[in-house]
């Protein structure tokens, strides 16, 4: 692909309730930015974006040549009105994940320096099939966890506005504020509605955390991995070398809610658990394949369990449908997210920004888990009130009471056994 790595985001259809983005989204800047005076000139902008780089070159079966001429035939006295035609514009395509920020929602996908974030902490999307407002997942230890906000869940009111009809952008920009204000959002769940009083926060953001267990079968390193920022590596790289130290038997690799993020944080991460074999292939428009795969440089040989759950979405599914296809890892919890797509996040001209889905990507042994996700090798669901007892108190997670960490240790000590005792593998399999 023309596009650097660094270019490419796995998540750009989590949108992030802050007014400040989650580090690393992966801005995809075409030179620098300059206020062009024309809204005319921005509608079009888009429209040779959407033209040169979309995954879909029928564009949705729409003559996209007639379209340009269909808006820019258009009278436009200020940006407001172009920035509502080509939301319109792009409605065309059908596709969630390809969308525009006005200048105020563009900086909310933007790096912040220090690191921190002011919000409630979900990931949003229209879903695919319904069109409604659909929480990927709740970022770890936010407001939006600690009030028991689950992946799934269905935002159908916000501050008692029903959402039918309405846009991630639109919903976003009802859900920001400042901190220690409120929003009512009106969850529906199991088709049951309820209400979540929630007071934004400023929110720090730490995609690693990890500690040494003990088990029957030796130490057992575990590491939750909350979001694949531009960091996170850094930290999963420091997590596994401390745990080597230790001399841990094997890991469990918890990305369990984790939406996603960048193509090539997903792509270093895999490569310290992968010493052979292909990450992750990703194909254009023009059928152009880029495929990753691993450097020949894994940290650790040492048996591993990965736990995933319906939050589990996009780089998530890169890393896990990785070593699931390399016969690196037993997958433990339920089926994942199902997102397929990469977008790329670009500035425009008057400082707004638009999210286009480019490529398709695929497992190394080909599968296309868009809408269909990841089956997990074992599979075991957690109740809507054991999910909420989860969220509400972190310290739980990864620990005995935590059922599908207590079944992913089950599978590392037989994983351990095994490796172990060839006899006893060789009758395994």
């Amino acid at each position: 692909m023309v596009i650097t790595k660094r270019g490419l985001v796995l998540g750009a259809t989590a949108v992030v309730l802050t007014t400040v983005a989650i580090t690393g989204v992966g801005i995809h800047s075409q030179g620098q930015a300059f206020f062009r005076e024309s809204p005319k000139e921005l509608v079009d902008e888009v429209w040779q974006i959407i033209d040169r780089q979309y995954v879909d070159g029928t564009f949705n079966q729409s003559d996209w040549q007639t379209v340009r001429k269909q808006y820019l035939s258009r009278a436009y006295t200020k940006q407001e009105d172009a920035y509502k035609a080509i939301r319109e514009m792009l409605g065309k395509l059908d596709d969630p994940y390809t969308r525009f920020m006005d200048p105020e929602e563009f900086k909310s996908l933007q790096v912040d320096t220090s690191g921190e974030l002011i919000g409630i902490g979900i990931q949003i999307a229209q879903d695919e099939k319904t069109k409604k407002l659909t929480v990927i997942s709740p970022i770890e230890d936010t407001p939006a966890a600690k009030a028991g906000l689950i992946a799934k869940d269905i935002i159908v009111k916000i501050d008692g506005k029903d959402t039918k009809g309405m846009d991630v952008n639109q919903a976003v920009s009802l859900i920001r504020g400042q901190p220690g204000t409120s929003v009512r959002l009106t969850i529906e769940r199991n088709s049951r509605q309820k209400d979540y009083q929630i007071k934004r926060a400023r929110i720090e953001l730490h995609p690693v955390r990890y500690s040494y267990q003990k088990a029957p079968t030796g130490g057992v390193g575990y590491i939750r991995l909350n979001q694949f920022s531009a960091n996170a590596a850094a930290e999963m790289r420091d997590a596994i070398k401390d745990l080597e130290k230790k001399q841990v038997a094997g890991y469990i690799l918890d990305l369990r809610s984790n939406p996603g993020g960048l193509l090539f944080s997903s792509v270093e991460i895999a490569q310290m658990w992968l010493n052979d074999g292909t990450i992750v292939s990703t194909v254009d428009r023009q059928g152009k394949k880029d495929i990753e795969k691993s450097d020949h440089h894994a940290l650790t040989n040492k048996p591993l369990v990965v736990l995933v759950d319906g939050g589990s979405a996009s780089a998530s599914e890169i890393l896990s449908g990785a070593l699931q296809d390399n016969d690196r890892a037993v997958l433990v919890g339920t089926k994942t997210f199902g997102k397929g797509l990469v977008q790329s996040v670009q500035r425009l001209g008057d400082g707004s920004g638009l999210a286009v889905t480019i490529a398709k990507y695929f497992t190394p042994s080909g599968r296309d888990i868009n809408k269909s996700g990841i089956v997990p090798d074992v599979r075991l669901e957690l109740s809507d009130t054991q999910k909420e007892a989860l969220i509400r108190d972190r310290t739980k997670i990864g620990t005995s009471v935590d059922p599908q960490y207590a079944k992913a240790l089950a599978v590392l000590n037989q994983e351990i056994a095994s490796k172990r005792s060839p006899r006893a593998e060789s009758l395994r399999r």
